[in-house]
């Protein structure tokens, strides 16, 4: 039996995970870290979600798991 709760940890995981990689792909390109201070910035704090959605994401596996006998 799965609960909402559960659920929606695993979105909020999978978004944070994504917005995350897709911040960090962006600062490869010159044109992101050439514009100025506050947008480097900007996308830096973006990509710190990747680790937080992946550590979301163990969170998620550790609570949903069945416990063996």
């Amino acid at each position: 039996m799965q609960t909402q709760k559960s659920s929606r940890l695993l979105g909020v995981a999978v978004v944070m995970f994504g917005i995350g990689m897709i911040a960090s792909i962006a600062l490869l390109f010159p044109a992101v870290r050439d514009t100025g201070t506050a947008v480097v910035t900007t996308v830096y704090v973006l990509a710190m979600g990747a680790p937080l959605g992946l550590l979301l994401g163990i969170v998620f596996a550790l609570l949903s798991g069945r416990r063996s006998r």
